[in-house]
């Protein structure tokens, strides 16, 4: 289930596109016909005949993933990792990123049952409850139908939310859950948002680390600055740049209470440039300094 929903959406992106959008490849350290758990068999290249660059590499991992030896995939997806590949883990794929140190600061989700003992490992995991989380060269998604969800959010971010739209339609998956489907971040008095508008903040939800550009969220969202702008004062009676900054800072927010991670990877992990601009932009929404509300919030 988790395999095809997250290879399925691909393959409609190019068939509605209408051209090669993406191209899938299947992989494995020794090339071998791997058997997936509902018995259809992938046949794959090894590791060695793989390109040399690959934009995104998606590890799938059913039944117990903590019987993998996560030793078999670490010079390939620590090379790719460093050559700027988007890492991305699917179901308890998650766990072989994790176990291998790739998703350190990063934000990540993985199949529920698998979250506890995680956490017994290495109780600094950043793991949200949630469908999926996108953390600038992370991807991760629960697992189920959840990888539908998730590269939606990714189609819609490499070539705007018409397509998407379309890829879902012919899945018949008419409702795209968000990645906080089960606390969303749109409060429920605007649960009537125009769809573009509605597009905009869960391209904004999912770059958090990495903000899009207020000019490229439009595009992609098939508005224009203005009609954006425009949207934005209405729905929520904020500027987008403050919506987006405020969103951003609730994610802060909830890092500094729920986390060790330092101040300093909080804000690279919120989209701040810097330490001292995070501090300013917190202590703006908050009345204190990152610090401060930690220690506050402690108590």
């Amino acid at each position: 289930m988790s395999a095809a929903a997250a290879i399925e959406p691909v393959r409609a992106a190019n068939l509605v596109g209408g051209s090669e959008l993406y191209r899938a490849i299947f992989l494995s350290p020794e090339g071998e016909h791997i058997r997936s758990s509902c018995g259809g068999v992938f046949e794959t290249k090894a590791f060695g005949a793989a390109p040399e660059h690959l934009d995104m590499i998606f590890v799938i991992a059913g039944a117990n993933p903590f019987l993998v030896n996560p030793a078999h995939y670490a010079n390939f997806l620590r090379r790719h990792a460093s050559r700027g590949s988007i890492l991305g883990g699917v179901s308890g794929g998650a766990v072989i990123l994790a176990r291998l140190g790739l998703l350190e600061t990063c934000r990540f989700t993985v199949h529920w049952e698998h979250i506890d003992a995680l956490l017994e490992e290495n109780p600094d995991h950043l793991i949200e409850k949630r469908l999926f989380v996108i953390d600038r060269k992370r991807a991760t998604c629960a697992g189920g139908v959840a990888p539908l969800d998730m590269m939606h959010a990714l189609i819609r971010t490499h070539f705007g939310q018409p397509l998407a739209d379309s890829v879902s339609d012919w899945f018949i998956h008419t409702r795209v859950r968000t990645a906080e489907e089960a606390q969303l971040l749109i409060n429920q008095e605007h649960v009537d948002l125009h769809p573009q508008i509605a597009a905009a903040v869960r391209l904004m939800q999912d770059h958090i680390a990495e903000p899009l550009p207020i000019e490229r969220i439009a595009h992609l969202a098939s508005l224009s600055p203005r009609q954006m702008l425009r949207g934005f004062r209405e729905s929520f009676g904020q500027t987008v740049n403050r919506f987006y900054t405020d969103l951003r800072l609730q994610k802060a927010n909830e890092l500094l209470r729920q986390t060790r991670l330092p101040v300093s990877q909080v804000a690279i992990a919120t989209g701040f440039s810097n330490q001292s601009s995070f501090a300013r932009a917190f202590q703006d929404k908050y009345g204190a300094r990152p610090k401060d509300w930690r220690k506050r919030a402690e108590r």
